[in-house]
C-alpha cells in the first residue's frame, strides 16, 4: 500500500490518504481510519522489521510462552474466547466448562430458579472488585444493559467509607435479596477483602444469609476459594492464573455481569475472537491493531510523548476511556525495558464522551498544547424510539459534532484516528476490546517492554502495607496516653519518617478514634498527639 504524506489543508491528499488507509471488517461492520495521524509510508517501511518481530512474539504468547517472567506466568486472555487455541486439553476444557457454568448460573438467577435464602428472587447485585475487576464489569453494565433487563448493579470499587455507605444505603431494603460477588484473583488483595467484610456485616445485620447470597471469582485453591468452599457459598468461579486483571473482561470477571443482565455472552466472546483473528494477520498494512500501534509509535516518537484522548460519541461507551486507562497505562507504563535499560515508557490516556466534550476540553485540544492524539469512536445506527421532531434528529447532530470536532482538530494540525461501527452490541464491544488489547501487545513489542507485568503496581501495594504496619506500631506507642510530637514518636519507633507519621496521626485525629491533637496544624513540628 502506498499513500501520500500527510498535508494539513490539502483536501485531495486527505481524501487519498483516507481511501488508502481505511481498514474495514465486513462482518463486524467496523472501520478504522488512521489517515489523519501524521504517519507516512516511510514510517511503516522503517517499522516493518520491528513488526516482524512483534508478530512473532504475539504468536509465541498465544502458543503458551511465558510472557510474565516476574511471576513465571503465561498470558492467555486470547484463549478465553477461542479455547481451541489453548496449549493443553486441560485449559481448553476448563475454559469451555466455565463459560457453560456462567451462562447457566446467570440464566437460572434471572429466571428465579436460583433464589435468595429468603425464597425470593434476587433483586440486585453488589459487585466487589478493584482495578480491572471493577472497571471491566462497569463497562459491561454501562455498555450492554438495556433498561428493565437483568438485575441492577451496585459497585464497591474503592475502600472509601463514604462510598461504601452510600452504596449500602441505596440497597438497604433489598440486602436480603442481593447477590454479592467478590472478585480477588489471589484472594488476599486488601481492597476487595475490606469491601467483602463490610458487605457481609451489613447483609447479616439486615437478616440476610451470607453463604446463600455470596459468589466468588478467584483462583482455584486460593485462601478465598477455600473459605467459600468451606462455608458453602452459593457459587464459585475460577480466575485463571494466566489472566491479568486488565485483560480479564472476557473471563468470568466480565462474563458473569453480562449473564446477570441477560446479554449474549457468547456473542461478546465471538466478537473478541473475530477481532483476534483479524489482528493475527502478519501484515502491517492490513492488520488494524498493527496500524493503531504504528500510529501510536509515530505520534509519540516511540517514547509516549503524546497522550491518547479517547472520545466515544455514545453514552454506552462512557466508561470506555476509564477502562482503556488501565489497559494501556498499566501495560505500557514501564521504567525498564526488557534489556534492563531505563526507558520510562507509557502512553497517558484520558477522555470523556461526545458531545459532552464540545463544551469541555476540545478548546484546549484545538488551540492548546499539542501533546496528544484523539481517538474518535462512533456508532452509525440510532435507536428507533427517538422520533424526528421539527425535522431534527439527535443522531444527526451527534454525528455533526463528531465530524466538526475532527475537522477542527485537523485544521489545527492535531492528530486523530477514528473507529466507526455500523451498530453497537455485545459482539462489537468484544471486537473493540480485542482491537485495543492486540494494539497494546504489539506496541509493547515495538518499544521492547513487557506489557504483561506490573512492578509499579506491586511496589505501591508493598508501600501501602508498610504504612499500615507503621500505623499499628504508632498506635501501640501512644497506648500509654502520654502526648508526643511527631519527632518523639519517630524516635520511639526507631524508624519511619516524620512525614508519614504526621499523615497517620492527622487521619486518626480527624476521626473518632480516641486520639487528641494539640498545637498549630499549620506547623506540623509543633503538634503533639496522645491517646485520650
Amino acid at each position: 500500500m502506498s499513500f501520500p504524506d500527510f498535508s494539513v489543508g490539502d483536501a485531495q491528499i486527505q481524501w487519498q490518504r483516507f481511501c488508502d488507509l481505511l481498514w474495514f471488517h465486513e462482518d463486524l461492520g467496523i472501520w478504522l481510519d488512521v489517515s489523519r495521524m501524521h504517519m507516512n509510508a516511510s514510517h511503516l517501511d522503517q517499522l516493518q522489521p520491528r513488526f516482524d518481530a512483534a508478530f512473532a512474539a504475539m504468536e509465541q504468547l498465544e502458543a503458551g510462552a511465558i510472557a510474565n517472567p516476574d511471576e513465571e506466568r503465561q498470558v492467555g486472555h486470547y484463549w478465553l474466547r477461542a479455547p481451541h487455541l489453548a496449549p493443553s486439553d486441560t485449559i481448553r476444557d476448563h475454559v469451555a466448562r466455565e463459560i457453560d457454568q456462567i451462562e447457566s448460573f446467570g440464566r437460572d438467577v434471572l429466571k428465579g430458579v436460583i433464589k435468595a435464602p429468603s425464597g425470593e428472587p434476587f433483586t440486585d447485585v453488589l459487585w466487589i472488585g478493584i482495578g480491572g475487576s471493577g472497571l471491566g464489569p462497569m463497562l459491561m453494565i454501562k455498555a450492554l444493559q438495556n433498561h428493565g433487563e437483568g438485575l441492577p448493579f451496585h459497585f464497591f470499587d474503592n475502600v472509601d467509607p463514604n462510598g461504601m455507605s452510600a452504596v449500602l444505603g441505596a440497597i438497604e431494603d433489598r440486602l436480603k435479596t442481593t447477590l454479592v460477588v467478590t472478585v480477588s484473583k489471589s484472594g488476599g488483595t486488601p481492597e476487595p477483602h475490606l469491601g467483602m467484610e463490610q458487605a457481609r456485616h451489613r447483609l447479616e445485620q439486615a437478616g440476610g444469609q451470607w453463604a446463600g447470597q455470596a459468589v466468588v471469582i478467584t483462583m482455584t485453591d486460593s485462601k478465598l476459594d477455600q473459605q467459600a468452599m468451606q462455608e458453602g457459598w452459593l457459587q464459585r468461579f475460577d480466575m485463571f492464573d494466566w489472566v491479568g486483571g486488565r485483560t480479564s473482561i472476557t473471563s468470568a470477571v466480565g462474563l458473569l455481569p453480562g449473564a446477570l443482565i441477560g446479554c449474549d455472552i457468547r456473542d461478546f466472546l465471538a466478537g473478541a475472537a473475530q477481532m483476534d483473528e483479524a489482528t493475527r494477520l502478519a501484515d502491517l498494512r492490513r492488520n488494524p491493531a498493527a496500524l493503531m500501534a504504528a500510529a501510536w509509535f509515530v505520534a509519540g516518537d516511540g517514547k509516549g510523548r503524546r497522550d491518547m484522548v479517547v472520545l466515544p460519541y455514545r453514552d454506552r461507551l462512557e466508561v470506555f476511556s476509564r477502562y482503556l486507562q488501565q489497559l494501556v497505562m498499566e501495560s505500557l507504563g514501564k521504567r525498564l525495558d526488557r534489556d534492563g535499560q531505563e526507558v520510562n515508557q507509557g502512553i497517558a490516556v484520558y477522555g470523556n464522551k461526545g458531545s459532552t466534550d464540545q463544551h469541555a476540553y476540545v478548546q484546549q485540544l484545538r488551540d492548546g498544547v499539542d501533546n496528544f492524539f484523539a481517538t474518535f469512536i462512533e456508532v452509525l445506527e440510532d435507536v428507533a424510539d427517538i422520533p424526528v421532531i421539527k425535522d431534527e434528529r439527535p443522531g444527526d447532530f451527534l454525528d455533526g459534532f463528531l465530524q466538526g470536532t475532527r475537522s477542527a482538530l485537523t485544521e489545527g494540525g492535531r492528530q486523530t484516528m477514528s473507529i466507526s461501527m455500523r451498530r453497537f452490541d455485545a459482539r462489537r464491544l468484544g471486537a473493540l476490546i480485542g482491537l485495543f488489547e492486540r494494539a497494546v501487545g504489539l506496541y509493547g513489542e515495538l518499544v521492547n517492554i513487557n506489557a504483561y507485568h506490573q512492578p509499579g503496581v506491586e511496589a505501591g501495594k508493598k508501600a501501602a502495607a508498610a504504612i499500615l504496619d507503621l500505623q499499628s506500631r504508632v498506635e501501640a506507642i501512644l497506648q500509654d496516653g502520654a502526648p508526643r510530637s511527631v519527632n518523639e514518636i519517630c524516635q520511639a519507633l526507631g524508624d519511619g519518617t516524620d512525614e508519614s507519621v504526621f499523615w497517620i496521626m492527622r487521619h486518626l485525629a480527624g476521626n473518632d478514634r480516641g486520639y487528641r491533637a494539640e498545637g498549630d496544624w499549620s506547623s506540623p513540628a509543633s503538634m503533639r498527639f496522645a491517646r485520650s
